[in-house]
């Protein structure tokens, strides 16, 4: 039993994971989930930086000035954020991240700073979904002016024109097909090469993003629980043989 709950620990505990994905690719639900199953810490960049700002920290308030300003917040500031929970042990071989690296400098910058904590990342997923969905996701979102509740005129779509009393169903200026096809096109070619990179590491494993919730999620734990396998191997090889 000790040794079994030696390997349960080991293998559900040691995994770092990357997830890409377009705007609108359900991306944010997906690392969710698998932050939820796999009991990961994810990391979100833009969370980060909100988190330094509102507890109000000093380079909070640095960030603070630079995004009220219009420029982009540093890599070296990213860097010092990220390296701030790579660095604790209570997230070790525990982490997602999400839509993180932007860049290749970005990538290589990251793969330092785990080595430096003799970390790795174990996999990387990019959803796959076509343009003409994201745009039918995006500029077919209604939102309730009261409540929040969100539906899709071409995949949830509302029973009348409002959702509860008082509120009525409006649509985000940005959620139009335009902005869709802007944003779907500056990822996709910024991450090609980012892809590339970690195709080329063995790492890269596409998952079609266009299916259900529940079925994206089963084929990334497809993905997962191959790994945790390889990693019972080599567990074993060393501890067991």
């Amino acid at each position: 039993m000790n040794l079994w709950l030696k390997k349960q620990n080991l293998v559900n505990n040691y995994m770092n994971i990357i997830i890409f994905g377009p705007p609108g690719a359900g991306k944010g639900t997906q690392s969710d989930k698998i932050a939820n199953k796999y009991k990961l810490f994810k990391i979100s960049t833009g969370d980060l930086l909100r988190n330094e700002i509102k507890n109000g920290t000093l380079i909070g308030k640095k960030i603070e000035e630079i995004v009220n300003s219009g420029t982009l917040v540093s890599d070296n500031i990213i860097n010092d954020l990220i390296e701030k929970v790579v660095s604790n042990n209570k997230y070790k071989n525990q982490i997602i991240f999400d839509g993180y690296p932007r860049n290749i400098q970005q990538a290589k910058n990251l793969n330092a700073l785990l080595k430096k904590h003799e970390q790795k990342i174990d996999l990387v997923i990019s959803l796959k979904v076509s343009l003409d969905l994201i745009i039918k996701r995006i500029a077919g979102r209604l939102v309730c002016s009261k409540c929040g509740n969100t539906f899709n005129e071409f995949f949830n779509p509302p029973a009348n024109l409002t959702c509860c009393k008082g509120g009525t169903l409006k649509r985000r200026s940005d959620d139009n097909a335009e902005i869709a096809k802007k944003r779907y096109e500056t990822y996709e070619n910024s991450t090609k090469p980012l892809l590339e990179y970690y195709s080329k590491l063995g790492l890269l494993k596409n998952v079609g993003g266009e299916n259900k919730i529940e079925e994206i999620e089963g084929k990334i734990a497809d993905f997962i629980n191959l790994i945790q396998g390889w990693l019972w191997k080599i567990w074993s090889y060393k501890y067991v043989n």
